[in-house]
C-alpha cells in the first residue's frame, strides 16, 4: 500500500472490504490532515458514487408509489412541472425526457458547452448573473439550451441529470434531499455520518479530511466570481451545489454498510426490495450504464472523482467488494479509476483468501 501511496502521491486513503455482507477489513492509511492519521471512521468526499445513492432513493420512492421510472420530468404534467421550467424550455424534446432516462444517463442532457455543474463562473458571465446561481436558477437557464441528442437514443454522461434528480426527490417528499436520504435511506441502514460536503475546509465535518492538490497545481479563481484565488479542491468549484450528483462525504465502512444494504446478499436486511435491487444491478445491452452503477456486467462497479480525492466500489461476481477513497488528486483524474481497479485486481489475488472470518459492521466507527 505504501508504495501505491507513494508512486501516485496519495497523502491519504481508506480501505474497506466486504465479503457477501460481512466487512473483513477496514483500515486508514497516511494522513487524513496535517497533524491526524487516516482511520476508518474518518469520512471524504466520495463523489460521482453519491449517484448511487440517488438512484437508491428514486427507487425507494418507486417502490412507495409516487413515481414511476417511466413519469416524464418536464412539462404541465411532468414531475418538475414548475411554471418556470415549463417556460424556459424551447426544445419540445425535453418534454419526452424520463425519469429513468437520467438515471441511465440517456436523457439528451448534453455538456458539449461545458458541463454546467463546474462552469460557474462562465455561466455568470454569460447570463449577467451578480452571483452564483441556485438550483432552481441554474436549471431554469441549462433548459434553454438544445438537447444534445433526442431522449433515449443515446448516451451522454451528465452530472446536471442527477441533480435534476436530487430536485425530483425534494419535489415528491417536501422535504430537503440530504435530509428524507439520511432519515429513509442512510440511517435505516445504519450509515449515521454521511453527510452532503461543504465547500470550504474551514467548514468541514468534524471527521473529515483534508483534501490535497498536487503539489504543481495552480490556484484557480473561486468558483462565485469573487475575485480570490483558492487551492482548487476548496471553492474551485461549487461541490455542494452537486447535490446528489456528486456531493456526500462517507467513510468507507458506512460506504461498504450501504452496499450491503442494496446487493440482495443475506446478511445486513436490505432497504430496498429483491425487485429494485435487480432492476439497479441487471446488465442490459442496449444500456451502457445501469440505474446508479457506472458497470454491471461483470461485477458491479461504481467510480467517483473530484479536485482533492477519488473513490471507487468494487462487488466482484463472488460477493467480494473493495470500497478505497483518497484525499489527494491525481493528475489523471477520472481516468486514475482504472488505476485503482488494477490495484484491487492485485490486491485481492494477493490478500483476499487471508482475510480473516470476521464482521466489523458490529464496531462503530
Amino acid at each position: 500500500m505504501n508504495t501505491f501511496m507513494q508512486r501516485w502521491w496519495i497523502r491519504g486513503l481508506s480501505l474497506s472490504v466486504m465479503r457477501g455482507d460481512s466487512l473483513l477489513y477496514a483500515k486508514g492509511y497516511g494522513k487524513a490532515d496535517e497533524n491526524r492519521e487516516m482511520g476508518p471512521g474518518n469520512i471524504m468526499r466520495i463523489a460521482s458514487i453519491s449517484k448511487l445513492l440517488t438512484a437508491a432513493g428514486i427507487m425507494k420512492l418507486q417502490e412507495e408509489g409516487k413515481l414511476h421510472l417511466s413519469d416524464k420530468v418536464f412539462g404541465p404534467s411532468g414531475i418538475l412541472c414548475d411554471e418556470a421550467y415549463t417556460e424556459a424550455i424551447k426544445e419540445k424534446a425535453y418534454f419526452d425526457i424520463t425519469v429513468e432516462q437520467l438515471l441511465r444517463h440517456e436523457s439528451g442532457l448534453s455538456i458539449r458547452r461545458g458541463d454546467p455543474m463546474f462552469i460557474t463562473r462562465d455561466i455568470m458571465h454569460i447570463y449577467h448573473l451578480e452571483k452564483a446561481p441556485d438550483q432552481e436558477t441554474l436549471v431554469r437557464l441549462m433548459l434553454q439550451r438544445r438537447l444534445g441528442y433526442k431522449p433515449g437514443t443515446s448516451r451522454q454522461y451528465s452530472n446536471f441529470g442527477y441533480l435534476l434528480l436530487s430536485m425530483i426527490i425534494e419535489k415528491l417528499t417536501g422535504e430537503e434531499y440530504e435530509k428524507w436520504m439520511q432519515k429513509n435511506l442512510l440511517e435505516p441502514a445504519g450509515c449515521v455520518d454521511m453527510h452532503l460536503a461543504h465547500n470550504y475546509y474551514k467548514n468541514r465535518y468534524p471527521n473529515e479530511v483534508r483534501y490535497y492538490m498536487q503539489d504543481n497545481d495552480p490556484l484557480v479563481p473561486e468558483y462565485t466570481n469573487s475575485g480570490d484565488s483558492v487551492v482548487r479542491c476548496y471553492g474551485g468549484s461549487n461541490v455542494r451545489g452537486l447535490s446528489g450528483a456528486g456531493a456526500w462525504v462517507a467513510s468507507t465502512p458506512e460506504l461498504a454498510r450501504f452496499v450491503a444494504s442494496i446487493n440482495g446478499h443475506p446478511g445486513v436486511p436490505d432497504i430496498l426490495s429483491k425487485k429494485s435491487v435487480r432492476a439497479m444491478t441487471v446488465w442490459h445491452e442496449n444500456h451502457k450504464y445501469a440505474l446508479g452503477w457506472n458497470e454491471v456486467k461483470n461485477g458491479w462497479i461504481r467510480t467517483g472523482s473530484l479536485a482533492g480525492t477519488n473513490a471507487i466500489v468494487y462487488c466482484f461476481p463472488d460477493s467480494e467488494c473493495w470500497i478505497l477513497v483518497t484525499n489527494t488528486h491525481n493528475w489523471k483524474g477520472p481516468r486514475f479509476s482504472r488505476t485503482v481497479k488494477n490495484f484491487i485486481k492485485q490486491c485481492r489475488s494477493r490478500y483476499s483468501a487471508k482475510m480473516p472470518k470476521r464482521d466489523l459492521f458490529e464496531l462503530a466507527y
